[in-house]
């Protein structure tokens, strides 16, 4: 039995996602005793891939940016064997498939963006200047500007109805979870930035290698699968088999409902839900690494996962992701079926169902003003982090269990 299991944790950890794990990490580093509880039989929370029948299935379409800032400090990107998809994306809109692309990296792309082939010249503009400032201005800046929905902030951008609702609100609407373009306009502009400056790609082994590589960074003895934690005591934490384990401080960094009952009196955003169905065909139907999204909103966006991972299905096989907003229902997957058809201008009758996954609260509803972080103190020695005390996004999440460690080691040195 190693040394960190045997002596009294100085702080628990609850939950194994990647707040919990950044938050475990940093206090392993600095010195401290911690013990990191997952109820689950494997790290990741919503960050999770599943095998099946030589498919890999994230547990929701997910997406990894290469530009976030604990990113890059925290992951071994070379490691991750990322696998770009195309910057930019396919929009099936009223007047037909239009590409909108990132003249920068696909130079041969830019003539979808003359003016008049979609967009307007002043759309166009619009456009540019919104990227540039977004791209190019210091990150306090945006953090610090007047909060407001994202659909004001691209109104006083000067793009035209048009093409917010037919490229921008369906695009964003995948990346929010929600079609009315009510997210804080300041978490948009740093979206807009990590996108511009960063790549969009999927691990080789699925979304769910970005936590096991954490994971593996932890010393032996950190981390407990399968434990899970019912409530929080005067000593510690109460699991579920009845043990108590004793610590002086306890972080939860589950997701928000589990955070508000383990937490009575907690305040926690209402959440996104997210279903997304998971089809088989034989040919791919888009023979590139692409979004495509849907101006009429019937699906979020869909893709085809194995021209962007090979790996994600099985030689002779393509597998393609498709999301929508809320749950899963009677009638649905064979709508979102015929959509399919529709999208990809191929007969999807064939195509085989693999799996739909519904999450409740894949994101924080983050209307304006958002604050961008809190602090993780709830009580005295009891801590809370996640994406929901930040930003709903990678970023976010790590962010939120990093402060939170280092509000636990400041509190700790000063007793």
């Amino acid at each position: 039995m190693s040394a960190q299991r045997r002596e009294v944790p100085e702080t628990i950890v609850v939950g194994a996602g990647l707040a919990g794990l950044a938050c475990a990490l940093d206090l392993s580093h600095a010195g401290r005793r911690v013990l990191l509880l997952e109820a689950s039989d494997a790290v990741g929370g919503r960050m999770r891939t599943d095998r099946y029948e030589g498919f890999l299935l994230d547990r929701g379409f997910q997406v990894f940016n290469t530009s976030y800032p604990q990113v890059k400090r925290r992951l071994n990107l070379r490691d991750l064997k990322l696998r770009p998809f195309t910057p930019g994306v396919l929009a099936r809109t009223s007047k037909g498939l239009v590409r909108l692309a990132d003249p920068t990296r696909r130079p041969r792309a830019a003539a979808s963006l003359l003016p008049g082939a979609f967009l307007s010249a002043g759309d166009l503009a619009a456009l540019a200047a919104l990227t540039a400032r977004d791209a190019l201005l210091p990150v306090r800046m945006l953090r610090g500007a007047p909060d407001r929905s994202t659909s004001d902030a691209l109104a006083r951008a000067g793009l035209s109805a048009q093409a917010v609702d037919d490229l921008l609100r369906p695009f964003l609407a995948g990346v929010f979870l929600e079609d009315e373009l009510e997210t804080s306009a300041r978490f948009f502009h740093l979206v807009w930035r990590s996108m511009a400056r960063g790549t969009l790609a999927l691990p080789a082994a699925g979304i769910g290698a970005v936590p096991a590589q954490l994971a593996d960074r932890l010393p032996e003895g950190v981390l407990q699968l399968g434990t899970a934690v019912t409530e929080l005591t005067d000593a510690g934490v109460l699991l579920q088999d009845g043990t108590e384990r004793a610590a002086t401080a306890v972080v939860l960094a589950t997701e928000a409902t589990t955070a508000r009952r383990l937490l009575p009196g907690l305040s926690v955003p209402d959440g996104r839900t997210v279903t997304t169905y998971y089809h088989c065909a034989e040919r791919s139907p888009l023979r590139e690494p692409t979004l495509v999204v849907d101006s009429s909103l019937t699906v979020l966006n869909t893709c085809v996962l194995s021209e962007v991972t090979p790996a994600y299905a099985p030689a002779g096989s393509a597998l393609i992701a498709t999301s929508v907003l809320g749950g899963d229902g009677p009638g649905r997957e064979a709508a979102v079926r015929r959509r399919l058809a529709e999208l990809y201008d191929t007969d999807t009758g064939m195509w085989q169902g693999l799996a739909a996954y519904t999450v409740a609260g894949a994101l924080p509803a983050m209307r304006p003003p958002w604050p961008l972080t809190r602090s993780s103190r709830f009580a005295p020695k009891r801590y809370v982090c996640g994406d929901h005390r930040a930003t709903g996004s990678v970023q976010g999440a790590l962010a939120s269990g990093s402060r939170a460690a280092g509000e636990v080691l400041a509190d700790l040195a000063g007793g």
